[in-house]
């Protein structure tokens, strides 16, 4: 049942960073954005998803394949972050590069911490 419900979260997870990458497509920004919100918005859900399974354990089952693993893992582009930075020092776009690997890094950890305050 696991295997489905990774299928059908990252099969989600997936179209919704299909769709972000089209709101994107003809930006004139250097920073690839689609891929900032798509990772910013996948570690925010597990985020989430983290605190809700702490208080309610009982889902844990269902949702970590469905959302953690299956929806998050789909939405998030981590392989798409690095060969976006990589180009973008390929172009000798070394500001934009790292502004760009600070971002993407910082937002995202920040997210736990923040979940941690919360919890604590």
């Amino acid at each position: 049942m696991n295997y489905v419900l990774v299928f059908i979260g990252g099969g989600l997870g997936c179209v919704i960073r299909y769709l972000i990458g089209l709101l994107f497509l003809k930006s004139d920004l250097s920073l690839p954005v689609a891929t900032l919100i798509s990772n910013v918005a996948a570690c925010l859900i597990f985020v989430i998803v983290l605190a809700f399974i702490n208080l309610k354990p009982d889902l844990a089952p269902f949702s970590r394949p469905l959302l953690l693993t299956g929806f998050c893992g789909g939405l998030s582009t981590f392989s798409a972050f690095s060969y976006e930075s990589y180009l973008l020092f390929q172009r000798q776009m070394y500001f934009v590069g790292f502004a760009n690997i600070l971002l993407s890094c910082l937002l995202c950890v920040s997210l736990f911490f923040i979940l941690n305050k919360f919890q604590a």
